[in-house]
């Protein structure tokens, strides 16, 4: 598998959480979604590595961390950017952070910014969301059967469902070969270790009353506080769920952010087009450094 690096674990009150530390120099913290893991973000840490400093977790129940039950870890967004937060301030970072958004990572990654917004240098956005699903988008129906009932339930942990599918429909460009759907979809191998790809459905907030739905809604509004730094926005249009509505709120709220458009590619952007897509955030972080 094409993963070369020794993984770092935090201990989470009896919790692995696993991360990866490479490189050093300025930090750029890289958060993935669901049914993703650390593996997403393994050519950017490749290119970046050798004059930045690459933190990427595994979500608790993703990836390399532990896959506890609902007796030991309360799957839910707040749990998500607690872990985070005791994450960076464990690292002891003295400059400010980059972050680095997909998919579920963009509502945690800036839920965390939104409680520190003076520890933030940059925003690198893919095709992910911090905000309330936008007006004219319907919510996808796959989504609402593995949130809202026990068939999807079903097919989730015991088919592995979602991360069987996100491997085949998540690259447009350059479909996966069959080993590299495997490497997604390794640590999601069981019942037990596919909780976490569930519960983050199940966690999707989408009218009042929801869980975290009053977060998201804060989270949102806490938004304009970024608006003057850096921010790259690289987005694959032929994704099925943060689709044109996302890529157009996201625009609304940075009018003054760089995009990057990928007419052919799906929602593993960063696998998807890699060649261009790696590039671009790299060139990114070195002409918008201190």
């Amino acid at each position: 598998m094409e993963y070369p690096f020794t993984g770092r674990t935090l201990d989470l009150d009896g919790l692995g959480y696993h991360y990866l530390d490479e490189g050093s120099g300025p930090p750029v913290v890289m958060l993935h979604g669901n049914p993703s893991w650390s593996f997403y973000y393994r050519n950017l840490v490749i290119a970046l590595r050798d004059r930045y400093r690459c933190i990427v977790p595994d979500h608790i129940g993703c990836g390399l961390s532990d896959k506890p039950g609902d007796d030991r870890y309360d799957y839910t967004l707040v749990r998500r950017v607690d872990d985070l937060e005791r994450l960076i301030d464990s690292l002891e970072f003295t400059e400010r952070i980059t972050l680095v958004l997909h998919d579920w990572g963009g509502m945690i990654g800036m839920a965390w910014a939104t409680r520190h917004p003076e520890r933030i240098a940059r925003l690198v956005i893919m095709n992910t969301a911090a905000f309330h699903l936008p007006g004219g988008k319907k919510f996808p129906l796959s989504l609402k059967l593995c949130r809202d009932t026990r068939l999807g339930a079903l097919l989730v942990r015991g088919g592995n469902a979602f991360a069987l599918a996100a491997s085949f429909v998540g690259c447009k460009r350059h479909p996966m070969s069959s080993a590299l759907r495997q490497a997604y979809r390794l640590p999601y191998n069981s019942w037990q270790n596919r909780i976490a790809t569930l519960r983050f459905v199940q966690d999707i907030p989408l009218a009042p009353g929801d869980r975290n739905y009053e977060l998201v809604s804060a989270v949102a509004r806490g938004l304009e506080q970024f608006r003057d730094l850096p921010m790259i926005i690289l987005w694959g249009k032929k994704d099925f769920v943060f689709d044109r509505h996302f890529l157009a709120e996201w625009q609304r709220r940075f009018p003054a952010a760089e995009v990057h458009r990928f007419a052919d590619a799906g929602h593993y952007i960063l696998e998807d087009a890699k060649e261009e897509v790696v590039p671009l955030i790299t060139e990114f972080l070195d002409r918008t450094g201190a």
